[in-house]
């Protein structure tokens, strides 16, 4: 888990997020008035904030604020973060204005190269002129500058040429122009589509990609693989996404991380915990707002809202579970039984309806069990979930490799899956193996990462061979038959 802040700076933020409540976000088209905003925190620090910058530009293990080094995993290899402080030797002290505006609308750095779109500039692409003004005035007036150099990113060939990415952002069509104030809708919904479109860049995560990597504009929001975690539909489709969710679900939901159907984990919870519980409410509406006019997107997979799905509860055998416990150990269980009762009974209970306050979540009708996709499941008991709001974290263990519990093979946490499944989810999904082993090793394989698998790459510089040596033989044969005419 990325934990984004600092505890310094975290204190300060604890203590000054409910005057962020009357710092208002301006719309669009106008800078906001000063006499809305509390004196303590500038706008540029609380866009800083909505558009979540400390995520990637702080090392969450022994990192200085926003001095880079974070390691972003990307289907390609890990995309280091660079330090944005005002260090004018390792930062980018040396920016003006105009260069820290490229960055931002087109991704290109002040030296001219092009910068991976780990960095979401396709989303900041249409920050408006005084967004843009009033963060560069933050970064270079009110963080401190750490000289210290962070680690540069190595992508193996052909991911490592730079210049490559032009193409990229050619198919992506990258937009460089300020955000358009939508006057046919109302100023809560433009606010809301500014918020979820540009700072929060919430498509980034929730909008399927193609092959190239670029977002597939038709199934906007639809839900996308995102590493080891799946990142749902959050259309208006009252199934697939969330129009079955009331505003007050959803107002709870982004504030906290925290509602009786739905638990935020994995990217979503370090958004909650670093970014959204800090917004004032207007803006939180104001997103909500919006999502509601998505259209709707609905998967052939999905028979019921995620959160309507039961399983089988009454089909738990506690007695039989214990008893087959008796006769192995831990290391040797596969039973998923046996497994959910050493495991995660404790706390979900035995009839995964979690614990009456809610302290434990109900593990029947939960958008994470009732998911078609069992990604997230999957990655939850692998990877666990850590979430702090105001003061309060939520904890649950990991049970992966690096587990301060007893930790699961593959084999048991399909086996454990599979059970919580039938019982208390969805019971047309399905875990395997396989899928585990998928899921612990980085998520989904993506086809064009396979581009820079030495065995690909062998094969392409072969073919690559043949087909010039088949053009050579072509124009030779050419060449002799008009010799000979």
């Amino acid at each position: 888990m990325k934990y984004i802040f600092k505890r310094g700076l975290m204190a300060v933020l604890l203590g000054s997020c409910g005057m962020m409540g009357v710092s208002s976000y301006a719309q669009p088209t106008a800078p906001v008035p000063e006499s809305a905003k509390h004196p303590s925190i500038s706008r540029g620090h609380y866009l800083a904030i909505a558009a979540d910058c400390a995520a990637c530009h702080t090392n969450n293990k022994d990192g200085q604020f926003l001095a880079g080094g974070y390691a972003i995993a990307s289907p390609m290899g890990n995309i280091y973060s660079t330090n944005i402080t005002p260090s004018k030797k390792y930062g980018i002290g040396n920016y003006t204005l105009e260069q820290f505006t490229r960055v931002l609308r087109e991704g290109v750095r002040a030296d001219g190269s092009n910068l991976y779109p780990a960095m979401p500039y396709d989303a900041y692409s249409q920050l408006t002129d005084a967004d843009i003004k009033s963060l560069y005035a933050y970064i270079m007036h009110e963080v401190p500058a750490v000289d210290e150099a962070a680690p540069q990113t190595k992508l193996p060939f052909p991911f490592s040429i730079r210049a490559s990415l032009g193409v990229w952002k050619l198919i992506a069509r990258n937009r460089d122009t300020p955000y358009v104030f939508d006057h046919s809708q109302s100023d809560d919904w433009n606010r809301g589509r500014y918020l979820v479109d540009q700072l929060a860049h919430c498509g980034e995560c929730h909008t399927p990609r193609n092959f190239f990597l670029v977002s597939k504009q038709s199934q906007y929001l639809a839900g996308s693989d995102v590493g080891s975690w799946r990142a749902p539909n959050i259309t208006s489709d009252p199934i697939s996404g969330i129009g079955g969710w009331s505003d007050d679900d959803l107002f709870e939901y982004l504030k906290t991380g925290k509602i009786a159907h739905a638990r935020a984990a994995g990217p979503m919870a370090e958004a909650v915990q670093h970014s959204l519980q800090y917004l004032p409410d207007r803006d939180i509406s104001a997103m909500i707002t919006f999502l509601r006019s998505v259209p709707p997107i609905r998967s052939s997979a999905d028979t019921a809202a995620n959160f309507n799905h039961g399983g089988h509860p009454s089909g738990y055998a506690v007695l039989s579970a214990f008893d087959r416990r008796a006769n192995s150990t831990i290391d040797g269980v596969t039973d998923g039984a046996v497994l959910y009762e050493e495991s995660c009974a404790s706390c979900h209970q035995s009839n995964g309806r979690g614990t009456p306050d809610g302290q434990y979540p109900s593990l029947v009708g939960n958008t994470t069990t009732g998911q078609s996709d069992p990604t997230d499941l999957v990655a939850s008991i692998l990877y666990g979930v850590d979430r702090t709001v105001a003061t309060h974290e939520t904890l649950m263990p990991a049970f992966g490799a690096h587990a301060l519990v007893q930790p699961l093979n593959d084999v048991q946490v399909a086996s454990v899956a599979d059970y919580v499944l039938s019982h208390f989810g969805n019971t047309r999904a399905l875990v395997t193996p396989e899928f585990v082993h998928q899921i612990r090793t980085g998520g989904k394989p993506v086809a064009i990462a396979q581009l820079g698998r030495p065995s690909v790459m062998m094969s392409m510089a072969v073919a690559g061979i043949v087909l010039i040596i088949l053009v050579i033989f072509g124009v030779r044969r050419l060449f002799r038959a008009r010799r000979s005419l």
